[in-house]
């Protein structure tokens, strides 16, 4: 199975990662710099491939970042919001349309390269803050890669249904190294432990019963 992989270096993308290989999947995998706050999540990915043997592709759209506005993440003049994903102040980290630009640009490389599939790792916990995260939006993404060519592609996203915790018990199974990966939103040289970002991060590690590695190193 040729599948290309949107790895963004945070600890789903990298779960995920992981999980393809474990499964026998030849692995391409594909970083989108839109010009994030958060851009040191892409050296992140970029160490995953190197010791992994993965290919690893950016694609630049950071043209876009100048009309992306009114996100944390992508208008630099917006503070990061500090609390749980699940106050209201989290929307501000929404990034406009930022699932279906990044699924549409890596979906053209997954299709000149004949892949049998697209994988991406949005999960449950998502769902509230993220509309481009929720079962819908996969079917409709999933329909429209149906229809965009000839060549048959596949939207997967098998963590759709998970809850972060989930997959962070799953990325331990899988021994995957999540001090090589990024969450936190503010950037930075470590993490700011304040974030929706962070404090999620937290949450699913304490699901899984074990320490986040990132943190004993910094």
């Amino acid at each position: 199975m040729k599948t290309v992989l949107i790895l963004s270096g945070g600890m789903d993308s990298a779960t995920l990662l992981y999980d393809l290989l474990a499964q026998g999947d030849d692995v391409d995998a594909i970083g989108v710099n839109y010009k994030q706050r958060h851009g040191k999540e892409l050296d992140c990915a970029a160490e995953l491939c190197r010791i992994n043997g993965v290919r690893w592709d950016v694609l630049d759209l950071s043209s876009l970042s100048g009309f992306l506005t009114g996100s944390s993440q992508s208008d630099l003049s917006v503070p990061v919001p500090f609390g749980r994903y699940d106050e209201p102040t989290m929307k501000l980290t929404v990034v406009p349309n930022r699932n279906m630009f990044m699924l549409a640009a890596a979906g053209a490389v997954a299709i000149a390269r004949k892949a049998d599939r697209l994988a991406y790792g949005a999960h449950s916990g998502d769902h509230t803050i993220y509309p481009d995260c929720r079962p819908e939006f996969v079917e409709a993404m999933g329909q429209a890669f149906r229809l965009c060519d000839w060549h048959s592609l596949q939207l997967c996203a098998p963590y759709i249904n998970m809850t972060k915790g989930d997959v962070c018990r799953r990325g331990v199974e899988l021994a995957v190294p999540f001090e090589l990966t990024w969450t936190c939103y503010v950037g930075g040289v470590s993490p700011c432990g304040k974030c929706g970002a962070c404090n999620e991060r937290e949450e699913a590690f304490e699901v899984a019963g074990i320490g986040d590695p990132l943190c004993r190193l910094v």
